[in-house]
């Protein structure tokens, strides 16, 4: 408490006429102006208060005006947060840690109510109990130094002060001026006993925080839990919290063997301060071991809907099954309807989502121990007395099914009922294990299991149970289907009409057509209350129909929708898809057929193209199995049946066309948004039918003329454009042939490379055809037919892509080409490897001794004898280098008897090298004995008997000398060195 505070208001009035006056928020939201404004209860203070505390060495040494400039203009703003407190907030460039002061002025000098700040931060929270009646005039003032404002700024680089520089701005209001602050929200929440209740941002773009607690409790984040059943003061900083945030009120209940330990119970008690929020109800359900939990919904039903969808109610609910491999979407539900309990494996949750204002309508829905079920879920719906449609979906529809997984509804049918179950918008899923199927189960009857595509059975015997069942699917392929579906289930009395309303507005150019198969069936049509055995129902009207006693197959539901243009200028720019319409579940059969009829311009082409896949022609050996498109030209001449997974990408047809879609085996046709085909209308083409073909490698192509197995048309022609990849080659084989005897012109096949003149294959009728021809670019077949006088032209083409055999031959001839550079390569390698060796045994020197020891310098390693090594085998002998006189002066010395000739030492040969002997006795060298080659048959003189040594000096010999050779100055001259054998 501030109990001086009139003396510090008047020394803060004393220094307010040194200083500008504040400016208060300009904005009307924030409650007060400046004090500086006309209102009434500011005229006790005419200028804005400023008090600046500076320490003393400061104020002595500055005396002039410009050493108190005043700062930076601030604003200041009261708002009233709840009847006992006030938020107080200024301008950031005012300050950042700011000292705040509260008093009341109307006492006559003395505060009624003081409270003080030190060191805040915008916003301040303060509370005021007790100030009502003549207590209601208030003054706050702010005061935030220079230093602790410019602390990370200018006020550091100036060392630090004894004393901060604090300006204050002061506002003076009244609380019954004050409006509540538009920024800040509170409310009081009292969660149920036993409830969770979570507040949660659900708008990440919008940044607004919730929080609880007071002071130093207090906490602020985007999302709070609330658990404890005690009121809660929840605070939202932004204007409006219910844009932002959504809460969801959640209980637990969990079962026994035995009973449950709660019910569902419908009620906003806790949450009703929260009304304007959108709310979410959820009860998370348990159930034991191998048991099921059961909701009951007998009280009033419930309808399942399009996830999509809202109900009328504003109340949604949704039931979940939780597994192992996460959770799984039952449905969403609305209140009444034929739905009277659901039974969910382990665990689960069911939940109620309620938009924001809506307030929750009270019910109860008890929750019990279920069955031993087998699987996901079991819903059981009790069917009407009168005519009833239901309409059930596959669980997480419109995406997949769980894999591998069942799911099974129990229909409850009233005595005298007839039950139609259609399987509709079916996506089924590419299976690794198992397949796809409904199984109906019956009491004291055998199940009866169709697939998917399968007519399903009438239901005319009372109960039954239909299962799902899914497979092991395929899910590493990128775009892989899943299992989705919705079941429609028709139920009505014998005798009872079925009334449908056609509403077919939407789809111009379409027309409905139902035709009855069977006169003598019970069944009865009606079109306006008029009985017909065929009905129409055009585009333009709502059409009400009604069917009595009317089954599936005593009925055939087609459409024909009209499409054309009279100048190609009117004519749609963008291709036109052609999808099959979605019609009223109401009609008693699905539809078998769709047709579109595509009238082009007198000089126009109607061209086909598939988005979905390339199409095939259904043929022997190349059938279709699912749908059929058959094209058909104007006067109803076929041009062949097609279905998608093929190599024709596109079709033109120079005339009028018809395009006809169909299930394999007369099963029913599902609406659905992806296009069958597209359409285009182009300009005239020469031909009468061109084929655009894309075939794959290893995938044989079946090509049929139109008409097939008919003939084709008199004077008619086709062309098919086939693209073949450059590293691979077409094989054409011409299969079942038929040629006919011309009376006019004739057939003709030709085979034409694109961008060639000539033809690589031409052949008339009265031309024997080749067996299979081949080309190796891509190329045009034409076909052309005469006027026949008998028979009829027909072929089948099948195209085969294999490698090219040029291709072949020039990876034969690359192949070949490397091996040689690589046998070049490494020739020369050897080659120089070879001679770096030559060189570096030249190097070497070899010593003749005349005891008849060879050994190398250098090597401690015992030489060989004279008998094992080749030291005396020579390779050559040339009669000119005889040094017969040498041998003839050695005699004379006593060293040599008679010597053989000696070959030249020219060249290094391994034959010339010495060998150094490793035997470590006694040496016994002699000299060999030359027949061929001896000039005498005397022996050499016997060595000298001492052990080999490798220390005796070299002696010089004259065999390397020559003869003019002066005695004064020696110089002998050595012969080429010879290689030691083994020297290395």
């Amino acid at each position: 408490m501030l109990n001086n505070s009139p003396t510090l208001l008047l020394a803060l009035i004393a220094v307010a006429g040194l200083l500008q006056r504040c400016q208060g928020w300009s904005d009307e939201d924030l409650l007060l102006p400046p004090i500086n404004s006309s209102n009434r209860f500011l005229a006790n203070l005419e200028v804005d208060v400023r008090f600046s505390k500076r320490s003393v060495e400061e104020s002595e040494a500055s005396s002039d005006a410009s050493s108190l400039q005043p700062l930076s203009q601030c604003n200041v703003s009261v708002q009233r947060l709840l009847p006992t407190s006030l938020v107080a907030r200024w301008d950031s460039s005012f300050g950042f840690q700011c000292d705040v002061f509260i008093y009341t002025t109307n006492n006559h000098g003395r505060a009624f109510f003081s409270a003080a700040f030190n060191r805040a931060i915008s916003p301040v929270v303060i509370e005021h109990l007790g100030v009502t009646g003549g207590q209601q005039e208030l003054r706050l003032c702010v005061g935030c130094g220079l230093s602790r404002y410019r602390r990370f700024g200018q006020g550091r680089s100036r060392g630090q002060q004894s004393g901060d520089q604090v300006s204050f701005c002061c506002v003076d209001f009244s609380l019954d001026e004050l409006k509540g602050d538009k920024r800040v929200q509170e409310l009081i929440v009292t969660p149920d006993q036993g409830t969770t209740l979570n507040i949660s941002s659900q708008v990440k773009e919008l940044v607004c925080e919730v929080c609880t607690g007071t002071g130093s409790s207090r906490l602020c984040s985007t999302s709070v839990l609330l658990q404890d059943n005690a009121p809660v003061s929840v605070e939202f900083e932004c204007s409006r919290p219910q844009d932002v945030f959504s809460v969801e009120i959640i209980r637990d209940i969990e079962c026994t063997t035995e009973l449950c330990d709660g019910h569902i119970v419908q009620t906003d008690s806790g949450s009703l301060p929260l009304l304007d929020f959108k709310r979410k109800f959820t009860w998370n359900l348990k159930a034991s071991a191998s048991k099921a939990f059961q909701i009951d919904f007998t009280k009033m039903g419930v309808t399942q809907i399009n996830p999509s969808m809202g109900c009328p109610d504003r109340h949604t609910y949704t039931l979940q099954a939780f597994q192992a491999t996460g959770t799984v979407v039952i449905g969403k539900y609305c209140r009444t309807g034929a739905i009277s309990s659901a039974q969910i494996l382990d665990q689960g949750s069911f939940s109620l989502e309620v938009p924001a204002g809506q307030e929750l309508q009270n019910g109860q829905f008890d929750v019990s121990v279920g069955e031993e079920i087998k699987s996901l879920a079991k819903i059981k719906l009790t069917l009407p007395q009168e005519t009833s449609s239901s309409e059930l979906l596959s669980p997480n529809y419109p995406d997949s099914f769980p894999d591998d997984d069942v799911m099974e509804w129990y229909f409850q049918v009233p005595p005298k009922q007839m039950v139609f179950v259609q399987l509709l918008n079916i996506t089924q899923p590419h299976c690794l294990k198992k397949e796809t199927a409904v199984e109906y189960h019956y009491k004291g009857r055998e199940a009866s299991v169709r697939s998917l595509t399968d007519v399903q059975p009438a239901q005319n015997e009372g109960d039954f149970s239909l299962t799902l069942r899914n497979c092991e699917m395929d899910r590493r392929r990128a775009g892989s289907p899943g299992l989705s579906l919705s079941i429609k289930v028709s139920a009505s009395s014998a005798n009872s009409p079925v009334l449908c309303s056609v509403d077919l507005r939407k789809h111009t150019g379409l027309s409905l057509h139902i035709q009855k198969l069977n006169p003598a069936s019970d069944c009865e049509m009606k079109i306006n209350s008029m009985t017909k055995e065929r009905i129409t129902v055009s585009s333009d009207s709502v059409t009400q129909l009604s069917f009595q006693d009317c089954l599936p197959e005593d009925l055939q539901v087609t459409t024909m929708t009209h499409i054309g243009c009279y100048e190609l200028k009117d004519c749609p720019k963008s291709p036109v898809p052609l999808s099959v319409p979605p019609l009223p579940s109401c009609l008693p059969a699905p539809l078998s057929s769709v047709t579109w009829d595509l009238r082009s311009p007198q000089h126009g082409t109607v061209e086909l193209t598939s988005p979905i896949a390339p199409l095939k022609q259904s043929l022997p050996g190349q059938p279709c199995n699912d749908s059929i498109i058959e094209l058909a030209e104007f006067d109803g001449t076929t041009i062949g049946q097609f279905c998608p997974q093929g190599a024709i990408q596109k079709v033109q047809v120079h005339n009028n066309v018809s395009v006809t879609v169909s299930k394999a085996g007369g099963e029913a046709l599902m609406g659905s948004l992806k296009p069958v085909l597209t359409a285009s209308f182009k300009k005239e083409i020469s031909e009468r039918y061109i084929f655009t073909v894309s075939p794959m490698k290893d995938t044989p192509v079946l090509l049929a003329t139109p008409g097939w197995p008919v003939g084709m048309k008199s004077y008619s022609t086709v062309s098919w454009i086939v693209s073949i990849p450059s590293n691979l080659e077409a094989h054409l084989m011409f299969a079942n042939l038929s040629q006919p005897k011309c009376s006019n012109r004739h057939t003709n096949i030709r085979v034409q490379r694109i961008g060639c003149l000539e033809e690589e294959y031409s052949r008339r009728e009265d031309e024997e055809a080749e067996s299979e021809i081949r080309v190796s670019e891509s190329f045009f077949l034409n076909m052309s037919n005469c006027m026949p006088e008998e028979g009829d032209f027909s072929v089948i083409t099948k195209i085969t892509l294999q490698k090219s055999q040029n291709l072949l031959l020039t990876i034969i001839l690359s192949v070949v080409a490397t091996l040689l550079v690589i046998f070049i390569i490494v020739l020369v390698v050897v080659c120089v490897v070879i001679r770096k060796k030559k060189k570096k045994l030249n190097h070497q020197v070899s010593i003749y001794n005349p005891n008849g020891t060879t050994f190398l310098p250098g090597h401690n390693l015992f030489p060989k004898s004279r008998q094992d090594n080749e030291s005396h085998e020579y390779a050559t002998i040339e009669d000119t280098l005889v040094y017969t006189h040498l041998l003839k002066k050695g005699s004379e010395m006593g060293v040599y008897r008679e010597f053989d000739t000696h070959r030249p030492l020219t060249e290094n040969t391994d034959s010339q090298k010495p060998v150094a002997s490793r035997d470590g006795g006694t040496i016994n060298a002699e000299v060999g004995v030359y027949q061929s080659f001896r000039l005498s048959s005397q022996q050499g003189p016997p060595l000298p008997d001492r052990p080999p040594s490798h220390g005796y000096p070299m002696m010089d010999n004259e065999i390397y000398q020559t003869e003019d050779t002066s005695q004064k100055n020696p110089s002998p001259k050595l012969g080429p060195r010879l290689d030691p054998e083994g020297g290395n």
